[in-house]
Parts: structure tokens; sequence; C-alpha cells
């Protein structure tokens, strides 16, 4: 079940804080720690984990930082050989506070991802048009996530983050689009929408023909398909850390649209994988395997 995935290759620093700081405000951080991270890494170990074929498609700088992060991709049993080395910019960072409640803020210097050339996406032509599904994100530079597009020759799902204006041809070939709540206003032009009725709304007003899938975070997910939509509820966690299980969802979800699964029964498995890796700290130590999401959706 091959799963291509382009995008960002991050270390994560990660604070714990009691609150997060208003502007101009230094709060006492409880401790800290580091590890592996970025959405396209995160996705692609995510993917990896439930049991998917994965390659990974990004940029990482020639520093101990990008070393550590592909051998760990590596560990994972993720073909690496399209992560790309910059020697001229360190590899990706995110600065990560993480509150009591389980809720993150987030900081991204990108560094070596947003080098990621349009060349290193002709390279990896060959491994886009032979996946089944491939994974994008918006943390490497849009002329690259375009050209990878164009090269899919299976199932492409965006997950438009950090949202940003997007090209009409390059949303033509998405298959499913994956924001959450935020993303879905901003590409809609709308407020944020808090009910599920004002998502309704913002889905009209984004006037897209493909298939949707809204993430939302504790109330699950809905699908936008033909005109009606479907919510899928998420199972109730006691959440300690949220920051990869927008992640976790998107691995799920190309995992299981890569094994011919209906996109109902797809965002179900996606909205568990979700659930379960917000019930640990950092971004890929929380990700979940095959049987921890099979076993929680047993009950």
């Amino acid at each position: 079940m091959t799963v291509a995935v382009v995008g960002s290759i991050n270390q994560d620093l990660v604070v714990r804080v009691p609150r997060h700081p208003v502007p101009g405000e230094t709060i006492l951080g409880i401790d800290h720690f580091t590890v592996s991270g970025g959405k396209g890494a995160n996705q692609a170990v995510a993917a990896a984990r439930l049991g998917c074929d994965v390659t990974m498609i990004g940029r990482v700088g020639d520093d101990d930082a990008g070393r550590s992060m592909v051998a760990g991709l590596r560990a994972e049993g993720i073909d690496t050989r399209h992560v790309s080395v910059d020697a001229d910019a360190g590899s990706g960072l995110a600065v990560i506070t993480l509150d009591d409640a389980g809720e993150n803020a987030i900081v991204v210097s990108p560094g070596a991802n947003a080098r990621l050339p349009v060349n290193a996406i002709t390279a990896a032509a060959p491994v886009l048009a032979a996946a089944r599904v491939a994974l994008f994100q918006l943390e490497v530079p849009l002329p690259a996530v375009v050209a990878a597009i164009a090269e899919v020759g299976g199932v492409v799902i965006l997950n438009p983050a950090p949202a940003q204006p997007l090209p009409t041809s390059m949303l033509a070939r998405v298959g499913i689009l994956v924001p959450n709540r935020t993303e879905l206003g901003v590409l809609a032009g709308t407020d944020e929408p808090e009910t599920l009725d004002a998502v309704e709304d913002a889905l009209a007003a984004l006037g897209f023909a493909g298939r949707v899938v809204v993430t939302l975070g504790a109330d699950g997910a809905v699908i936008a398909e033909g005109g009606v939509l479907t919510h899928v509820p998420a199972p109730t966690i006691d959440p300690v850390d949220t920051t990869a299980a927008g992640d976790a969802f998107c691995g799920g979800l190309a995992d299981a649209i890569s094994r011919d699964a209906p996109l109902v029964e797809a965002v179900r498995w996606a909205v568990h994988a979700g659930a379960l890796a917000a019930t640990k700290i950092g971004a890929q130590p929380s990700l979940p395997t095959r049987d921890a999401v099979l076993s929680l959706m047993r009950g």
C-alpha cells in the first residue's frame, strides 16, 4: 500500500508551560525536550506505523539534526532516497509551547524545508506516479507542491496547512482536501466556523468540487462528498498533547484510502488515529500503531 509524502521535516523543541503567554509576557516553563517533527515527516511516520510502504520527499540541512531525523525516518521503514540535503541552510525547527490542557502554540522556522526545489520533485516523479496515495501539506514551497501534484498517478490528499490561497488549477487535481476549521475559514474567505452549521456554510463558500474532510478536533470530522455532509464523531479521550493529532489523522486517512476503504470508513479510521495521538506527548512519539488503532475502535 504505497504512499508518497511531500513535505516538511523539522526538529521540534517542546516547552511545557502552565499556560501560554500573552504578548510581552514571560512565563517559566515546566520542562523541555526535543523530538522529530514537521507535518510531512509526521504524516509519513503515521502512515508507516499503520502498515503503509512510505516514501518521503523533502529536504534537511547538512547538520546533526538533519542526519538524526533522516535516520529516524529510516528506522520507521520509510524510504528516504528523495530526502535531499541543503548545504546552505539548517534543518527546519519548530518551537512548541504545550499547556496543561494539552493545547499547543507553534512557531516554525522552515530552514531547508523552504528550499525544496522543483528539480527534487522531478527526480521523484516515478515515485509519485506509482504511489496509490500522495500526501501533501504546505510547509514546503508551493511551486514544489504544485509540481509534485502534477506527477501523481493515484489519489492526491492535500492538508492545506498552514492555510494560504491556492491556485485553482492545483486544487482541480486534489482528490481529498483535508483542512481544519481555521484552514477552511481561510480558504473559503469566511470566519472560522465554530458549529457544524457554520462548517456547512463555509464549505458552500469554498466551492470545491472534490471531496472535503474537515477535521474538528474533539468533535471528529465532517465529510462533504457529492453535496452530502456526514459527521464522523471522535472517541472520548483525555488529551495531553494535540500537536500531531491532525498529522496522525492525515496519515490514517492516506493509509485507509490506499487500501481502497470507502471515505466514511477511512475517516472513521483516521479519527481514531488522531485521537490516540493526542493521548501522548510529542509529535512522532505519539503516532499510533495499527494494533493500537484497532484496539481503540473495538472499545
